[in-house]
């Protein structure tokens, strides 16, 4: 008897991972924060978010808004951050994105960003915020419908066969995943993917014993 090809479909993915994980906590990198999030965004660029809240609570005590980070200055913010990868690269975006946002609210400990970055255009106009960041930024602060495609989205999107080889940079699985995924989970699923694949489905050791969706996983490296 041949055995039947099981699937692991969106839907079935979302179902059974979801209630495994605490979905009120929208992201693991501390802020205080609109101002403070988007600059730990900024930060866990090819860094961990771990890595990055090593650093971060100290940072934010001194420079939680943009004027105080601006008052913290260039080689102030570098002192802080020197630890995370290409720090001195994002210390000069995160300067720039300070200047960008002064106005009457920039020294409010409780920051938001105006109204008219809401939108991922102007977003991604600040400096140091890609395709990517603004995806996080807007999903985690106001529940837009965006996927932010990091190394845990784009590796499990191929090793459940969501996504082809053909869908090889970030912006191509974003994509491809917003067709698939039906839109009542687009809100969650960088969320849900980032945790899963950062505590169970590991790249190097999947730890597939533990895995809600196990039965229905199809991967080349499922470890059971």
């Amino acid at each position: 008897m041949v055995k039947k090809n099981i699937t692991l479909s969106p839907d079935v993915y979302f179902e059974n991972v979801c209630p495994t994980l605490n979905m009120n906590i929208r992201s693991e990198l501390y802020s205080v924060n609109e101002f403070t999030f988007a600059v730990a965004v900024i930060l866990s660029a090819q860094a961990t978010d771990k890595k990055v809240n090593e650093v971060t609570p100290c940072l934010f005590r001194v420079a939680p808004t943009p004027d105080k980070m601006l008052k913290l200055g260039l080689d102030g913010l570098k002192k802080h951050i020197n630890v995370i990868s290409f720090f001195n690269n994002k210390a000069n975006n995160i300067i720039k994105l300070s200047q960008q946002l002064i106005d009457k609210n920039s020294d409010d400990i409780n920051y938001k960003f105006p109204q008219k970055y809401h939108n991922r255009k102007d977003l991604m106009s600040l400096a140091g915020v890609g395709q990517k960041t603004a995806n996080v930024i807007m999903n985690v602060l106001w529940g837009a419908p965006n996927i932010g495609v990091d190394t845990h989205v784009f590796r499990l999107s191929h090793r459940f066969g969501w996504c082809s080889d053909l869908e090889n940079t970030p912006e191509k699985v974003e994509e491809k995943l917003l067709k698939i995924i039906p839109q009542k989970y687009h809100e969650m699923v960088n969320h849900t993917m980032v945790l899963h694949g950062r505590y169970t489905c590991k790249a190097l050791h999947p730890n597939c014993e533990k895995c809600a969706v196990c039965k229905w996983c199809n991967a080349k490296d499922k470890r059971i």
